[in-house]
């Protein structure tokens, strides 16, 4: 067997605390935040900080002390890649360094930009920024397409009798519309783009988004203006120190890539054209019970929360809905996120829950309108549904409040698919379940593809025949009713 060799900053990462409970360090603790931040913090009632907020703050922080501009000596500060479980704070590590950086800014300029893969998650993080830039004078912009383009331009730039000028300080954009913008949009420049946050990045490193981040980074080095006289600040290309490379001050473009599955292949990461990349990973060897330490196998890559129990049902296809009704009436689950692998899928299923009755249930796909959405998620997160029916739409980062149970009505087909689901439950140290309905045919792929990830821990939860037969007369019934519905 090769062994693969691996770039130093991947082979020795600085290694983040996974017990977010045990290892909650005091936000006055952590240096160099700034009073007013602190005094936001408080006021939101956030008196610690998770382990990946404790490294990553300070670390962005540091990377900015000098301001925007590389010094007279070419500093220049090195990318960041943050790789830990879903639910362990990585949206507030990025916020809080980047609003504080600009917090002294006079001229408002794109000066972050948030790049996220869905629409919903772009939402949810331009709303923290909101939060945190409040009565700062920030302005904070979400294109994702939710408005019209010319409404979207409006919020970018302004043109004026000197030329345009730019109303964004922070974008938080999703990767199809802010390349529509980059294209088409005049005035709309990232020439003095400081900060790059691409959220869930194995996503936006996977061949789809790749091309976007090859514009931005395009857009960002462009050193011309419209007027095609130099900027003041010109950038360049990352390369040799020279005289004439360190003459003139520069603003560095730096990347901070996040993700709970971020990809160790350096050939992929080679893309990113990183600057000598720090990787902070809650991927790390473990003690045994002497105390001593054992290294994890370096192949497993992911981390799952703390708080999380996994187990797997072996079934058939007929039983599985009546499996999910059996858990949802029998078994009083409440708060449950229930994934299918299709739309298609999902709709029928919702269909026949509710054809059944006993369950408030609802659906959450694309087929739903985004104030469909909203208003489902809501209700969700009120208590008022039970079981939410959903694609892998909301697998993706999106912080669902007070889930209790995920089930994986269809077994996923990759280990990513599967790390993202379950972390919809066991968010910041809570504990929480994780079901998998798997067809007895699936059954040994299924465990070896968690066995090859380094999830040992997942239990076998047979569930009797017995148990689902007081339901099956009912099954019937609402089985006829669907095909109604369905006709």
């Amino acid at each position: 067997k090769v062994q693969p060799f691996l770039p130093q900053w991947l082979a020795q990462p600085k290694r983040v605390q996974k017990r977010i409970r045990d290892n909650l360090c005091p936000v006055r603790a952590v240096p160099g935040i700034h009073p007013r931040l602190l005094r936001m913090l408080q006021v939101h009632g956030i008196e610690s900080f998770f382990p990946v907020q404790a490294e990553v703050i300070p670390a962005i922080l540091q990377s900015a002390c000098n301001g925007y501009l590389m010094g007279r000596g070419g500093y220049r500060p090195r990318d960041i890649c943050v790789s830990a479980p879903t639910g362990s704070g990585k949206t507030l590590s990025f916020v809080i360094p980047i609003v504080q950086v600009l917090l002294d800014r006079v001229v408002c300029c794109v000066r972050a930009l948030v790049v996220l893969p869905t629409k919903e998650l772009a939402q949810q993080v331009s709303k923290v920024f909101s939060v945190y830039t409040d009565g700062t004078g920030l302005k904070v912009v979400l294109i994702t397409g939710q408005k019209s383009f010319a409404k979207e331009q409006e919020m970018l730039v302004q043109k004026k009798v000197t030329g345009y000028c730019s109303l964004a300080d922070i974008v938080v954009a999703t990767p199809g519309r802010l390349t529509d913008h980059i294209n088409q949009t005049p005035g709309f420049s990232l020439t003095q783009l400081r900060f790059l946050v691409v959220d869930e990045a194995d996503r936006m490193i996977d061949d789809m988004h790749q091309n976007c981040l090859n514009q931005i980074v395009r857009a960002a080095f462009q050193g011309e203006n419209d007027s095609g006289s130099k900027m003041l600040f010109q950038r360049t290309k990352p390369g040799p120190l020279t005289a004439a490379s360190s003459c003139s001050p520069q603003i560095p473009l730096q990347k901070l890539l996040f993700s709970a599955t971020l990809t160790q292949d350096p050939e992929k990461l080679q893309k990113l054209d990183l600057f000598q990349p720090r990787l902070f990973t809650s991927v790390y060897s473990e003690k045994n019970r002497d105390g001593a330490e054992i290294e994890r196998d370096t192949n497993y890559k992911y981390t799952l929360p703390e708080g999380l129990s996994q187990c797997y049902v072996p079934c058939n296809l007929n039983s599985k809905p009546l499996l999910l009704l059996h858990f949802m009436l029998e078994m009083k689950f409440t708060r449950v996120l229930c994934f299918t692998n299709s739309r298609e899928a999902s709709h029928r299923l919702f269909l026949l829950v509710q054809a059944f009755g006993g369950v408030t249930v609802a659906e959450f796909s694309s087929r739903l309108s985004p104030n469909e959405r909203r208003r489902t998620m809501k209700e969700f997160e009120q208590g008022k549904i039970q079981l939410l029916i959903s694609t892998d739409a909301t697998a993706r980062g999106i912080d669902v409040k007070r889930v209790n149970y995920v089930i994986n009505y269809d077994a996923p087909q990759f280990i990513r698919t599967y790390i993202h689901r379950v972390g919809r439950t066991a968010r910041a140290g809570q504990a929480g379940v994780a079901f998998s309905l798997v067809l007895r045919i699936q059954e040994r792929r299924f465990l070896s593809m968690l066995r090859d990830a380094g999830i040992k821990d997942i239990k076998k939860h047979p569930v009797k025949g017995n148990s689902l037969k007081p339901l099956e007369q009912q099954y019937e019934r609402a089985l006829c009713k669907l095909e109604k519905t369905v006709k």
